[in-house]
């Protein structure tokens, strides 16, 4: 597989579906539904954004595996599957905050080889592709390497359920507040970890998500030098982001 040829038509795919989103961003007759909550919210904008996508994979990838957010999984039976989520910050979009995002990722056999987060509204682009590093807006980009909790920005968020969930993220947010210098919540768990990559945050941790939400992330975090720490003994995807030392002192810190 051409990763560079994989990579531009996921500029293609983005590009397209992010002046599709900044059209109807902040508009006053957005349709929105609620799925698995009443906080967990899908907008037709969503639902456009992901057919967008669907469309351009099958036309530049027709034997490829697809598995998006709110259509499921398309097999075909490759080796190869596209993991979209078409709006990421679904929440902010619906309410106008600026915080949302487009995330593709490719993977094969399990291994995820390439990824792509695109912030329509902020124009920031994070990309990498396997063992080629990882890149913002064409700049090679890096983790950050801090050693103490003390000196570290955090980010976390908090399952859709978390009003009668009680594995919600309290009890970790209340060891890491006093621990760390700041924690923030901006409601994009892909743009989270483009940050993380970034050097911009330094941890980040989460409990309750989905592939889509972070398949492209892992290999921006991945090709920055740092590390994605799946728990396995909690709810869905959960895991922990940010160097490796880190990782393992909020490992222990959490009790995960």
């Amino acid at each position: 597989m051409d990763l560079n040829y994989v990579l531009e038509r996921m500029n293609e795919m983005v590009n397209e579906v992010s002046k599709y989103q900044l059209d109807n961003y902040r508009s006053k007759n957005l349709k929105i539904d609620r799925k698995s909550t009443q906080t967990d919210l899908v907008t037709e904008v969503d639902k456009k954004s992901e057919k967008m996508i669907i469309d351009k994979i099958k036309e530049f990838f027709p034997l490829h595996n697809i598995l998006t957010e709110e259509t499921g999984t398309i097999g075909t039976g490759s080796d190869y599957t596209w993991i979209v989520d078409p709006l990421d910050g679904t929440n902010n979009f619906a309410c106008g905050i600026p915080i949302f995002g487009i995330s593709i990722a490719l993977e094969y056999k399990n291994d995820i080889i390439a990824g792509i987060v695109h912030m329509p509204y902020l124009k920031e682009t994070y990309w990498a592709t396997k063992n080629n590093g990882s890149y913002c807006n064409g700049n090679r980009i890096s983790c950050g390497a801090k050693k103490e909790l003390i000196e570290c920005m955090a980010a976390t968020g908090f399952p859709y359920d978390k009003h009668i969930n009680d594995e919600n993220n309290l009890n970790e947010i209340n060891k890491m507040i006093p621990a760390v210098r700041g924690i923030r919540r901006l409601g994009s768990a892909a743009y989270d970890l483009c940050l993380v990559a970034h050097g911009i945050y330094d941890i980040y941790w989460e409990m309750g998500i989905k592939k889509w939400d972070v398949a492209a992330g892992q290999i921006i975090i991945e090709e920055a030098g740092g590390k994605v720490q799946y728990i396995e003994n909690k709810r869905d995807i959960s895991l922990i982001v940010g160097n490796a030392q880190i990782v393992e002192i909020v490992r222990k810190k959490i009790n995960w």
